[in-house]
């Protein structure tokens, strides 16, 4: 299971329950597919260093932490800098904390979108996203 999980993180779906539990080979599965963490056992959606090396691999992967990880300010700002989207996955508080989100549309204007409303009339925020990507204009405040 452990060669499988390497060539293929996704693997881990077929993983007998109990594997799906080691920490050893989750942690394989996802520095190859961060997206293997929806097949973890959940006490290792839990755990913040194999998530962070889920977020590393695909940020994406924040949509599959416990609900405490995605209230994790650093957790969360690699997630967004590794795919913008994740912000979508992030604690409501989080898409409100504006140097986090200016940190994110610097790198990936359309994270705008998942900002929350009063970030989308933010002038200098909005100014920053369309700065890094024109097509985040349609995702500010009217």
């Amino acid at each position: 299971v452990l060669e499988a999980v390497r060539q293929k993180g996704s693997a881990l779906a077929w993983a007998a329950i109990p594997l799906q539990g080691d920490r050893e080979l989750v942690l394989e599965a996802v520095r190859q597919d961060g997206n293997a963490l929806c097949f973890a056992a959940d006490p290792l959606k839990a755990d913040r260093e194999l998530v962070l090396e889920a977020v590393r691999q695909n940020g994406g992967a924040l949509a599959y932490a416990a609900e405490p990880l995605k209230a994790d300010r650093e957790l969360v700002l690699k997630a967004v800098l590794q795919d913008c989207a994740a912000l979508a996955y992030a604690a409501e508080p989080l898409k409100a904390d504006r140097e986090l989100v200016l940190e994110a549309v610097r790198h990936n204007g359309l994270a705008l979108q998942h900002a929350a409303a009063l970030l989308k009339a933010d002038r200098e925020l909005v100014l920053e996203a369309v700065r890094q990507d024109g097509g985040a204009l349609k995702h500010a405040a009217q």
